[in-house]
């Protein structure tokens, strides 16, 4: 009986052993389980506050305008305001005249150093608004272009068929110009005016100069040379430079301040040029000249305005003393000097 009673205590200490290993793995596997799911729930947590914390992108207004940039500045402009004249496809002149417009001036006769017994050089001012000066006004169009004087000149540097001499430097043909530099004096430098809307924003640029007007240019400046050649005994007259006259204006009131030599050109340069262009004659249209036969036979009327007679100061006669904005003793003055010469022409011979 004893041995069958250890029997069944052994049998239930196994059981109750087998069944507190067993509890105990259950209970484990619980405890996983439920920090498994902790661990989820605290993942979800943490993301869900992250999405919440996470700061907005701005947000950019499509409706304010945005500011235009200037723009850069313009190229300097090289071309010189020349009427565009288209030629004439068929004859547009009774008479041939395509040997008078092909003629070559005459080269001028040599004057010797030693033959010059009396030389000054004389400075005058043409203005083309007196009558005997209307044909520097002439307007009209024919195939070699625009015919008004100054249309000439601008033509011939625009085909590089002279050279232009700065006029601010000297007189003396020493500073050569170029288009874009004669351009820039006469036109000034351009101006970029900014324009805006109803709600003060720049919109746009606008590049704005100032207008050349052909017909403004009303005056010209003439240097020449009179010359006494003892071995011909004549007086020669000889034409050195010719220089357009620009009214210069302030950039803000736009108030007229004076008067300045837009450039020079060398006239013996110019004579080849002249000798194929007509002149107007409202008198009889049929005898015509050029202009080279109009500089040549002083057909014109110029004013003194400066010379080296009687000048040691080197000094244009509205700067000597007493004559300034004094123009009626300015006029008288360049008379005088024209009667000096006529006298001392007229004194070397005797009668």
């Amino acid at each position: 009986m004893k041995k069958q009673f250890l029997k069944y205590l052994l049998v239930a200490i196994c059981l109750g052993l087998f069944v507190g290993v067993a509890d105990a793995q259950t209970t484990k596997k619980k405890t996983t389980r439920t920090a498994t799911k902790r661990t989820t729930t605290r993942k979800t947590a943490k993301s869900k506050t992250k999405a919440t914390i996470n700061p907005t992108a701005p947000v950019t207004d499509t409706v304010k305008t945005v500011a235009v940039a200037p723009p850069p500045p313009p190229p300097p402009n090289d071309s010189l305001p020349i009427k565009t004249v288209k030629k004439s496809l068929r004859p547009d002149e009774a008479v041939e005249t395509t040997m008078l417009k092909d003629r070559t001036p005459l080269p001028y006769e040599n004057l010797r150093a030693d033959d010059a017994i009396y030389r000054h050089k004389i400075w005058r001012e043409i203005d083309t608004r007196e009558k005997i000066n209307m044909p520097f006004r002439y307007s009209a169009d024919e195939n070699n272009g625009n015919q008004r004087f100054i249309s000439i000149l601008f033509k011939a540097i625009q085909d590089s068929l002279v050279t232009v001499f700065d006029a601010s430097i000297d007189d003396r043909f020493t500073t050569p110009m170029t288009k874009a530099e004669i351009v820039k004096k006469m036109a000034g430098e351009p101006v970029i005016a900014p324009f805006y809307d109803s709600n003060g924003v720049v919109t746009r640029y606008d590049t704005l100069s100032r207008d050349i007007v052909l017909d403004s240019f009303y005056k010209f400046r003439i240097k020449e040379e009179v010359i006494f050649d003892k071995e011909s005994s004549r007086l020669f007259w000889r034409i050195l430079g010719i220089a357009p006259v620009m009214n210069v204006y302030t950039a803000q009131t736009n108030q007229f301040v004076g008067t300045q030599e837009l450039f020079w050109v060398y006239y013996p340069d110019m004579r080849p040029i002249f000798a194929r262009y007509e002149v107007y004659n409202g008198k009889n249209y049929g005898g015509r000249m050029s202009w080279e036969d109009l500089f040549e036979s002083r057909m014109f009327y110029g004013r003194i305005i400066k010379s080296t007679i009687d000048n040691p100061l080197d000094r244009y006669i509205e700067q000597f003393p007493g004559l300034k904005d004094k123009g009626i003793l300015q006029l008288l003055e360049g008379e005088n000097i024209k009667e000096k010469i006529f006298n001392y022409e007229q004194d070397l011979w005797s009668y």
